[in-house]
Order: C-alpha cells, then sequence, then structure tokens
C-alpha cells in the first residue's frame, strides 16, 4: 500500500502541473481525484493498523470497527477532495469558456496516458487479490480492499474520460466536451463515495452476519435436543474477521442447573466450529415452562394469598 501512495502522489503532481500548464479542467479534475486516493491510501493504512490492536478494558470487543470508520473517511475524501473539485471545475470551464494550449494538451494527454496505464495495473492487481480471497467485488468483507478496488475502478473510467475530453475539445476547440467530461468525473466519484459511505455506516452502526452464517447458527440450536425452541437470535460483526452472537433460547423441562451449564459451554463451542468468525457468544437460557408455570394465574394468586 505504500508503493501505491508513492505512485498515486507521483501522479498528482504530474496531472497537476500538466493541468495547470495547459489550463485544463479534466485534468485538474483528475489531479484532484489522485489526490483524494492519495488521501484514501493514508487511511486505509491507518485503518489496517489500527484494527489489529488486541481488546482491551476500554474497547473489550476489540478494534475491528476501526476499519469501517476510516473507510467512511475515504469516502468522504473522496466526495470532497474529487467529486465537488471535479464539478467546480466542470462548471467554471462551461462559463468561463476555455482557451487550449496544443503543447499544454499534447504533454497532459502524455501524462494520463501514463496514469492510465498505472491505474489499469493496480485495478489488475486489486482484482487478483480479491479473486485469491475467492469472493467477488460484491461480495468482499474487507472495506479497506473494497476501497482499494473502488478507488482504482473509478481512476481507470475517471483517465479514460479526461483523455476522451480533453481529445475532443482539441480536435473541435469546443471546451464543453471537456467540461462535461469533468461533471461526468464528478458524478462517478460521488456515486462511488455515496456507496462506500454506505456500506461503511451499516457495519458501524451494527451490521448483522451475513444471512448464511446466521441461518446455520439458528439450524445449529434448533437441532439441539436440550433447547425446545429458539425465542431470538441476534449477530453483530464486531470486525473484518470477528463477530457478536447472542441468542434466547427456552429448553426443554427437567433439567438440572449443571445440566443447563454443560449444555450450555457445548452449544457456544458448537457455534464457535460451525462460524469461526463468532468470537464472542452469548447464550440466555430459560426454562420456558417454569416461566409460565411461574407466570400462572394460580402461581400468581398464591404470592398474593400469601
Amino acid at each position: 500500500m505504500l508503493v501505491a501512495l508513492a505512485a498515486n502522489l507521483v501522479i498528482a503532481a504530474a496531472k497537476a502541473v500538466g493541468g495547470l500548464a495547459a489550463g485544463s479542467p479534466a485534468l485538474l479534475s483528475e489531479a484532484a481525484h489522485s489526490v483524494a486516493d492519495s488521501m484514501n491510501e493514508v487511511f486505509l493504512l491507518a485503518a489496517l493498523r489500527r484494527s489489529r490492536r488486541p481488546a482491551d478494558r476500554r474497547h473489550p470487543f476489540g478494534y475491528g470497527k476501526e476499519r469501517f470508520f476510516w473507510s467512511l473517511l475515504a469516502a468522504v475524501g473522496i466526495f470532497v477532495m474529487g467529486g465537488c473539485f471535479s464539478f467546480f471545475q466542470g462548471v467554471e470551464a462551461l462559463v468561463s469558456g476555455g482557451e487550449e494550449k496544443l503543447g499544454g494538451y499534447v504533454a497532459g494527454l502524455i501524462v494520463l496516458g501514463i496514469a492510465l496505464l498505472a491505474e489499469g495495473a493496480s485495478l489488475l492487481r486489486a482484482l487478483y487479490q480479491v479473486r485469491r480471497q475467492g469472493g467477488t467485488v460484491a461480495g468482499l468483507r474487507d472495506p479497506a480492499l473494497r476501497t482499494v478496488v473502488a478507488e482504482d475502478g473509478t481512476a481507470v473510467l475517471g483517465v479514460t474520460l479526461a483523455i476522451a475530453g480533453m481529445a475532443l475539445h482539441m480536435v473541435t476547440g469546443q471546451v464543453v466536451w471537456e467540461a462535461s467530461a469533468s461533471l461526468a468525473i464528478g458524478a462517478l466519484l460521488v456515486y462511488v463515495a455515496y456507496r462506500l459511505g454506505r456500506d461503511a455506516r451499516d457495519q458501524l452502526i451494527g451490521e448483522a452476519a451475513d444471512r448464511e452464517a446466521s441461518g446455520r447458527i439458528r439450524e445449529l440450536l434448533r437441532a439441539q435436543p436440550e433447547i425446545d425452541s429458539v425465542e431470538a437470535l441476534f449477530t453483530m460483526k464486531t470486525g473484518l474477521d470477528s463477530t457478536l452472537v447472542a441468542a434466547r433460547v427456552d429448553l426443554v423441562p427437567g433439567l438440572d442447573s449443571e445440566r443447563v451449564e454443560d449444555v450450555a459451554v457445548r452449544i457456544k463451542r458448537s457455534i464457535a466450529r460451525t462460524v469461526p468468525e463468532a468470537d464472542q457468544i452469548f447464550l440466555d437460557v430459560t426454562d420456558r415452562h417454569a416461566r409460565e408455570a411461574a407466570e400462572s394465574p394460580a402461581a400468581t394468586g398464591e404470592r398474593g394469598g400469601a
């Protein structure tokens, strides 16, 4: 990731110099995009480092959600630094017009061509990492890797739009093509920022485990001969590879306290084997028949009479 950060900074500087020299709104929009990507690399480095800290007294469930927090900041960075600045460049170009400088534009197109090769290679590397994890981009659990894939994908599209806008501006002499490219880059970045921010928000406020894992836990509980019914099951992701599980179950009648304790320990171990990421498991075990008997009108009357 340090290599990616250094590459983004170099690309951002080259785009900024080329954009200022040519007065190109599309190239300046891409420079802002690369600056946003560089900031996000810093956020993701912080996420990887801080989320690995062990649990302590202040944070008994660990620091796994640090990944989600820093991913949210990365989404905000994409929106503010990339999307808003690109919109500004596009609107300003439409309002004030533009004067192309052929030499500057040729240099700018060369910079964008090199950036396209670099961003394309980075995207392929990120997709290879996704494939190694045996998943798809839509199903990625790691918010850091999901952000990297989104950044690289939008970078490739953004550079392509900038090249098209600059080339059409040079051919036609109409700045509207380049302004449109800047607006399209801004819209793309805002959309990606919204998607990443929404995912990070869901994880920060307490996203449940996926349906498959929750279903396996529920089926395991129902299969236990000592459990009469599963009254409630709650799950929450507390990190990339950690999940909190809380279940309220009613036991069959006739179990003594020692047997209940053994059953609870066995069930917790079974859940941990079935869903390895379930590292915090809490069971609320009750005897429904005893509770119903205690709450019956007869029992209530006897207590009242006493």
